[in-house]
């Protein structure tokens, strides 16, 4: 491979957050809006976009597919599913939930619709979106999000996101020219705004990606990893960048992220691969902009970490995302 060690570091960024959410923007969203009379419930099922509610008046609980503890919601409330796991909201956690794909849905404008949770409208109101990230649910900035992100008492704790509402709001109701692209980009908004929330205010573990985002050293080193994914970071490097001993930098990494720093470089690097790839780039440049001087030791490192081919993800353009193989230790 090529050498990129260098004593050529970029500046150090000062917000560790708003670097990483640089690189994490969306798609699309899909935007609806439920007035459900009790009782109710609904079954989310899984997919690949993430999902996020706002109970802006009455209440709810959810519980995610395979855990028991149900997650009480009220007024203010937001709730944001990275991964898109399955889940059930409801108004109580006795009633029997209802599939969400059987709800009928009026479409308002582009990507906005009203969903018909029941036939009379009831005291709670919600808002529901589908996400769908530019980055796939196996990337590492996803993967080190928890399964839920919940905002206990948002609209207080972040004194514009009440403001947004009501900008959304009215752009369902007044159904404008160039409404759905508002309401993405105010999704957009609001997606970030609510990562940085629960990080600054919400409840949650100290280990993982919030812990490395709280984090000064760490939150910085992963901060420029990922506004360098093609750079082949060494152990050195990053220590450097952090100021401290290799030994003493790469426990202190493992510790808070939860994985090697070479472990950690390496899926993001072939995360990126697999991006460029998706985009309609061939092997070989994709291998030559990571540096590898063979395409063949290139397809086998890809593999390794992402668990097919580098081909699967070049010839199709829409592809089902394989589980990811177990990472192997990087030399």
């Amino acid at each position: 491979m090529l050498d990129h060690s260098s004593n050529s570091l970029p500046d150090l960024p000062s917000d560790p957050l708003s670097e990483m959410l640089r690189g994490l923007r969306l798609d699309g969203v899909e935007y609806g809006r439920c007035r459900p009379a009790s009782p109710w419930a609904t079954a989310f099922p899984a997919q690949e976009a993430a999902r996020f509610h706002f109970i802006q008046c009455g209440s709810a609980v959810l519980r995610l597919d395979g855990h028991d503890d149900w997650l009480e919601l009220k007024a203010g409330d937001a709730v944001l599913v990275p991964r898109g796991n399955a889940h059930v909201l409801a108004g109580a956690p006795s009633v029997q939930p209802v599939p969400f794909e059987r709800y009928g849905r009026t479409k308002i404008c582009s990507g906005v619709f009203d969903v018909a949770c029941q036939k009379e409208p009831g005291e709670t109101q919600m808002f529901n979106g589908s996400m769908r990230f530019n980055l796939d649910r196996l990337h590492p900035l996803l993967q080190m999000m928890p399964d839920v992100m919940t905002t206990i008492d948002l609209a207080r704790s972040e004194p514009t996101i009440p403001h947004l509402l009501d900008a959304m709001a009215r752009e369902v109701d007044l159904d404008r020219v160039g409404a759905g692209g508002i309401l993405a980009r105010l999704a957009d908004v609001l997606m970030a705004t609510m990562i940085r929330t629960w990080v600054e205010h919400g409840c949650g573990k100290t280990n993982g990606w919030v812990a490395a985002v709280r984090s000064p050293d760490v939150g910085r080193v992963l901060a420029a990893i990922h506004l360098e994914p093609e750079r082949d970071w060494s152990v050195v490097e990053l220590a450097r960048h952090m100021g401290a001993s290799r030994s003493g930098f790469a426990e202190r990494f493992a510790k808070v992220v939860g994985e090697t720093p070479a472990r950690y470089v390496a899926r993001v690097r072939m995360h990126q691969a697999r991006l460029w790839l998706k985009e309609g780039m061939r092997v070989s440049v994709v291998a030559d902009r990571l540096g590898y001087d063979a395409e063949a030791s290139f397809s086998r490192a890809f593999k390794r970490v992402i668990g097919a081919p580098p081909s699967h993800f070049r010839s199709r353009a829409d592809e089902v995302v394989p589980a990811a193989a177990p990472l192997m230790a990087a030399e």
